[in-house]
């Protein structure tokens, strides 16, 4: 009787929305009336405003910044309020700045949302498509930081490019002492640490003796000093020391630089108005490491002023996490309704394609996004956590694989980080007991239900 209620109540909204199909209007309705289109290229840009707004709708202006200026001037005489135009590599950058400085509302689209009729490729064409578009409201706004965390943003991933450079660095080090035959990678497990560095810098100043190599050595170091010594020999071919000393400068340089850039970012951050007053700050949970690549000065204290929360108390989330959440998607979280809009934007939901009430494939969107890299990262670090989302992480590993349970992490982390962010709630681990004892009453839930159906009943064991 349900059944046959609920398909007369389907066939009733079918009915009724075939009804709606028949009688709406099927035409667009006007939602961006003072308008313009922007085609972006390297060197010249094509606007286009309404026929209405000027005997001239669709020009052409050069990408100097003269030019860009008098773009904007004649956008503001046009009568213009939003305007829309492709990411297009970054050419965008400097137009939609002076745009966005002279007020207006520019929506950055996504190209895959744009693409023109077949046939009708052209600039001018372009702009006015983007128009066209923009004037019926199909485009939708790409997200875009405020500008001092676009400041922020630049820094970090200038501190991140040079960070890469320094590892490659690195392992062309060690490319150049295996071919010398200088085993020292497989008695240390990271040879920029001090005993490493230490022991290539003094082989550089010309020191040949494995004792006194080997005596240079840290006394936490697993290796005995003999077996350190041994894996020292080498044939010292002149021309891979010329590659190694040129490695260890470029090695050198980097480093500089991203001191720089850390001082950069501790000024910029102490200029950034915090939500939490001096003084107010969230105690972290606990100390946290510094590895070699984290900035040398307190930047857990400064993400707690500015944000208000503490990240860091959410495990597998490290200072650089989330430093680098911070400066891709900011502190403002309205830009997404839920935490799931969130997790979609990042590329962290299920995307089922679709076609024929069939399932075509599974899987999530192929999103780039360095802020689901990092939360990614932050989850695979969960595999050896003894807290509760160690133990999911560890239990959905076991059932989905470890690609799967990785995205289904981030995603739970996502969330964490959103409801933190938004509301300013604090986390609180229950830890990994809790989470054992909740899953097992889940299962015992499942099991009492299933037997109930089969007409028997779950008993516990007697003691």
């Amino acid at each position: 009787m349900r059944v046959d209620k609920k398909l007369w109540q389907n066939r009733k909204e079918k009915k009724e929305w075939a009804r709606r199909l028949q009688s709406d209007d099927p035409g667009l309705e006007v939602v961006h009336l003072q308008a313009a289109g922007i085609d972006v290229g390297n060197s010249a840009h094509y606007v286009a405003v309404r026929p209405e707004r000027d005997p001239e709708p669709v020009r052409r202006f050069e990408c100097f910044t003269a030019d860009l200026y008098r773009m904007a001037d004649w956008l503001q005489s046009c009568g213009v309020k939003t305007i829309a135009m492709q990411s297009t590599g970054v050419y965008w950058i400097p137009l939609y700045d002076i745009l966005e400085e002279r007020g207006f509302r520019v929506f950055l689209v996504n190209a895959r949302y744009t693409k023109n009729l077949p046939g009708r490729k052209t600039d001018v064409q372009e702009s006015q498509w983007l128009l066209k578009l923009h004037t019926y409201g199909l485009l939708n706004n790409s997200f875009q930081p405020v500008s001092e965390i676009r400041v922020l943003r630049t820094y970090w991933r200038q501190r991140g490019d040079h960070v890469r450079g320094a590892a490659a660095c690195i392992q062309r080090m060690q490319k150049s002492l295996t071919q010398m035959n200088v085993q020292l990678a497989n008695v240390i497990s990271d040879i920029s640490g001090l005993t490493g560095q230490a022991i290539v810098r003094a082989i550089l100043a010309g020191e040949r003796d494995p004792e006194k190599l080997a005596a240079l050595s840290h006394p936490r170091i697993q290796a005995d000093r003999m077996e350190i010594a041994k894996s020292l020999e080498g044939n010292w071919r002149p021309e891979l020391l010329f590659v190694l000393q040129q490695e260890v400068d470029m090695y050198d340089a980097y480093q500089k630089r991203i001191a720089e850039c850390d001082r950069q970012l501790r000024t910029e951050l102490a200029g950034v108005v915090g939500v939490t007053a001096p003084g107010e700050e969230q105690t972290p949970k606990r100390k946290p490491k510094k590895g070699k690549n984290a900035p040398q000065f307190d930047l857990g204290g400064e993400l707690r002023r500015i944000s208000g929360v503490d990240l860091t108390r959410i495990d597998g989330i490290d200072v650089m996490v989330a430093q680098t959440l911070v400066c891709e998607v900011g502190m403002d979280m309205s830009r997404w309704k839920t935490e799931a809009h969130f997790a979609s934007w990042l590329g962290l939901c299920p995307d089922n394609r679709i076609s024929g009430d069939k399932v075509l494939g599974k899987g999530t969107r192929g999103v780039v996004n360095r802020a689901a890299t990092a939360l990614r990262q932050a989850a695979c670090t969960l595999f050896r956590s003894r807290s509760y989302l160690g133990a999911q992480y560890r239990r959905l590993r076991i059932r989905l694989g470890a690609p799967k349970a990785i995205t289904a992490m981030a995603h739970r982390l996502a969330r964490l980080v959103y409801r933190m962010l938004k509301y300013g709630q604090a986390y609180v681990d229950k830890g990994t007991e809790y989470y054992e004892t909740r899953f097992r009453e889940q299962q015992v839930h499942l099991l009492r239900k299933r037997a109930a159906k089969l007409g028997l009943q779950v008993a516990p064991l007697s003691a």
